[in-house]
């Protein structure tokens, strides 16, 4: 079993490489994080609920000999849901179109039947190279973190995969992280970029603004809701009679959840959750889009949603 570490030093390339990579495993294994710190910059969302992906969010990053495409799917689980059979569609389609697949497990969790259930999926995918990356190594100790990658390649073996690399990191801690990036570069194929330098993701920035005033929507509510909530932004239109100096972007977006009895817990007593929502989203836009905004949100009720095929559309899935 090689287990690489930061020191393992390999000869530099000339040829440069460019390709995509997804990160996969259970919900909430550190897929979104991880994307994240690879990209040195906010593109997916992260939370942490499981669940919390729903869209193939790109972070690429970019390198002298090679560009990185990072897909970000979707946990794959037993689904109960339709909307949970569309999900884990999105992942199987994801997984046969890249050209590496990293499979998350985290150092803090001894493996379990959602780890297994993912395993023998991807044993099933034979040509794309498969890099196992035990994530959240700042949460164990030494012997802990052996425990975890024996395992992994115990796993490995009894399911007949190959792992190109076993690679320990720490997203929240930046260890590993680049080296990880090191490792995954040549198994990509040759070729130049398929993006300018500068561009982080190809999500259209209307989805990345849905994603992150979701994110802020999802924090500090009660367990019943993570699924229950999906934002649509309606428009976002720069205002008209600003001076260049002084744009304003105006952004206005609906929060669907699927109970009236929902409502209240998203707008909060007196609407102060909701203001701290906008207050923090808010933040989190101007950041990316790097200009001021007015928001305006309002909360929607969608009945039953993720069970019924026209609402699902309606709301991008």
């Amino acid at each position: 079993m090689s287990v690489r570490t930061q020191s393992s030093e390999d000869p530099a390339e000339t040829v440069h490489r460019a390709g995509f990579a997804c990160f996969v495993g259970r919900p909430n294994a550190g897929k979104s994080t991880l994307t994240n710190a690879l990209v040195g910059q906010k593109v997916a969302i992260t939370s942490n609920r499981p669940q919390t992906t729903r869209h193939t969010v790109r972070g690429i990053v970019h390198r002298e000999d090679a560009q990185l495409i990072l897909v970000d799917t979707p946990g794959l689980h037993k689904p109960r849901t339709l909307l949970g059979e569309r999900l884990n569609d999105v992942v199987r389609t994801t997984w046969a179109e890249v050209d590496v697949i990293g499979f998350c497990l985290p150092a803090n969790e001894k493996l379990g039947p959602g780890d297994r259930f993912i395993a023998k999926e991807l044993a099933g995918i034979r040509k794309t190279p498969k890099v196992a990356i035990v994530t959240k190594t700042d949460l164990v100790d030494g012997k802990t973190l052996a425990e975890q990658l024996i395992a992994i390649d115990r796993l490995g073996e009894e399911l007949g995969i190959t792992w190109a690399e076993i690679v320990p990191v720490s997203a929240t801690a930046n260890q590993q992280v680049d080296l990880l990036a090191d490792l995954i570069a040549p198994l990509l194929p040759e070729g130049p970029a398929l993006y300018p330098e500068g561009d982080l993701t190809d999500e259209p920035e209307q989805v990345m603004v849905a994603e992150l005033i979701r994110e802020a929507a999802l924090e500090g509510v009660r367990d019943e809701l993570p699924h229950s909530i999906a934002v649509v932004v309606e428009e976002m239109l720069p205002r008209e009679d600003r001076p260049a100096d002084k744009p304003l972007l105006d952004i206005h977006a609906n929060v669907f959840i699927e109970r009236p009895s929902q409502k209240g817990i998203i707008i909060g007593p007196k609407g102060k959750r909701l203001k701290d929502v906008g207050i923090k989203s808010r933040k989190q836009i101007e950041a990316l889009l790097g200009t001021p905004v007015f928001l305006d949100l309002h909360v929607k009720v969608a009945k039953d949603w993720q069970r019924d095929p026209k609402q699902l559309r309606r709301l991008g899935f």
